[in-house]
C-alpha cells in the first residue's frame, strides 16, 4: 500500500489561529486566549488537527474543485454527516461515524423539514477511519504570548475594554493519506471498517462499484478515485482559514512543505525541520539525508519540496546545495503550489500507487 506522507510549515508572524475562549484571571472578562502547550521550556502555540481539517474541508467546499460535500444533520446534542462515501467525497477521505437514529422526535423533525428524504437510510452502525490523517500543528520552538489590550469606543459613553492573545511562531504539522483506502469501502463487521451497511452496499452495487472479495469491500474505478485524491491536494495548495483573520490576516497556505509517496504510513520526514538555540526554524540536512538513505526502498516518487522564496532563504540555499549530491538528486524544489501540482501529475501518471 502507498501513502502520501509529509510535513508542512505555516508561517505565523503575528497570529492567533486557534483560540481556547476566555482566560481565567485575565484583566478583562472577555479576554480571548490562544491554544498553547505548556512545558518547562516555555509555551508552544498550536493549532488542533480538528481546526486544520475544518480549514481544509471549508476550502474544498467553497472552491472550484468539484468537491462533493456531505450534508450535516443535527439531533439535539448530536451532529453527523450523511456517512455515505459513495456520494460524498469528504465522507470518503475524512471518515465518519453514524448509528441508526432511535429518537422519534428527531426522525419526525427531519420528515417535516424534508431532510429525511435526502438522508441515506442507515440500518446498522457505520464507521470509517479517515484515510487522511494530520497531526496537531505545533510551534517548532517556544513563543512569547502577547496580551493585546483594546477598546470598543465608537459609541457614546465609556469605552468597552477587550483583550486577546497572539504569538509569532512557525507551526509544524505532519500529514498522511492512505491511497489504497481512498474510494475503497469495507463492509467488515469490525469497528472502523464497517463503512457500508446493507443500504449502502445496495447503492454501491447499483452504481457499479467493483467488488473486492478478499477485502470484503467495494471500490470505485481508478478515474473516480484519482479525481477525489487530486482535489484534496488542490485544496491543500490553496488552503484558507484560521481565527482572528480580520485583525491578523495570516496566510495559512504552507510556506514550506516536504512530502513523497511512500510504501508505509509512518512519517519519514517528521524530524527534518526543527529549531536552533535562538528558537528559529532550521532544516536538519543530516536528518533529511538519513531519511532518504534509510527509507530509499520505500520512496516511490520524487521527494517534493515546496518552499516559498523569501521564507528562510538561508536554509533554502542549503537545500539547493544538497540537491546537487547523489542522495539529494531525487528532490524536486519549487513553490508549494507547484509541488502539489507535480504530485497531482505524478498520481495521474502512476495510478498503480492507489492499488
Amino acid at each position: 500500500m502507498a501513502f502520501v506522507t509529509g510535513l508542512l510549515l505555516i508561517d505565523a508572524p503575528a497570529s492567533a489561529l486557534n483560540n481556547l475562549g476566555s482566560v481565567p484571571g485575565a484583566r478583562t472578562d472577555n479576554t480571548v486566549g490562544v491554544k498553547i502547550i505548556k512545558t518547562k521550556e516555555g509555551a508552544y502555540p498550536y493549532v488542533s488537527a480538528q481546526a486544520f481539517r475544518y480549514w481544509l474541508r471549508t476550502t474544498l467546499e467553497n472552491g472550484d474543485f468539484g468537491w462533493q460535500a456531505a450534508p450535516i444533520y443535527r439531533e439535539k446534542k448530536v451532529a453527523y454527516t450523511d456517512a455515505n462515501p459513495i456520494r460524498y467525497w469528504d465522507d470518503d477521505l475524512f471518515g465518519y461515524m453514524r448509528a441508526p437514529s432511535k429518537k422519534t422526535d428527531a426522525v419526525e423533525a427531519r420528515e417535516a423539514s424534508g431532510e429525511y428524504m435526502e438522508t441515506t437510510p442507515t440500518t446498522d452502525t457505520v464507521t470509517r477511519v479517515s484515510p487522511f490523517r494530520v497531526s496537531t500543528l505545533v510551534s517548532v520552538a517556544p513563543a512569547y504570548i502577547v496580551d493585546d489590550f483594546g477598546t470598543m469606543s465608537r459609541h457614546e459613553g465609556n469605552p468597552v475594554p477587550h483583550e486577546h492573545q497572539f504569538y509569532r511562531a512557525t507551526l509544524k504539522g505532519l500529514l498522511s493519506l492512505d491511497l489504497n483506502a481512498c474510494g475503497t469501502f469495507s463492509y467488515q463487521q469490525k469497528t472502523g471498517y464497517r463503512n457500508l451497511d446493507d443500504a449502502r452496499i445496495e447503492e454501491a452495487k447499483a452504481k457499479g462499484l467493483e467488488p473486492v472479495e478478499n477485502q470484503k469491500s467495494y471500490r470505485f474505478n481508478t478515474e473516480e478515485r484519482l479525481k477525489r485524491v487530486t482535489s484534496l491536494f488542490e485544496g491543500m495548495a490553496r488552503l484558507e482559514g484560521g481565527a482572528k483573520q480580520t485583525i491578523h490576516y495570516t496566510d495559512v497556505t504552507p510556506a514550506l512543505t516536504i512530502f513523497a509517496v511512500t510504501k508505509g504510513g509512518n512519517n519519514i520526514f517528521g524530524h527534518v525541520v526543527g529549531a536552533n538555540a535562538k528558537w528559529q526554524p532550521v532544516l536538519k540536512l543530516e536528518a533529511l539525508e538519513e531519511a532518504l538513505t534509510v527509507f530509499a526502498d520505500e520512496i516511490l516518487s520524487p521527494v517534493y519540496v515546496g518552499w516559498v522564496k523569501g521564507y528562510l532563504d538561508e536554509e533554502r540555499a542549503q537545500l539547493e546545495a544538497f540537491k546537487a549530491t547523489e542522495i539529494g538528486k531525487q528532490i524536486q524544489l519549487s513553490h508549494p503550489r507547484e509541488a502539489y501540482r507535480a504530485l497531482i501529475a505524478d498520481l495521474n501518471d502512476n495510478p498503480t500507487w492507489l492499488d
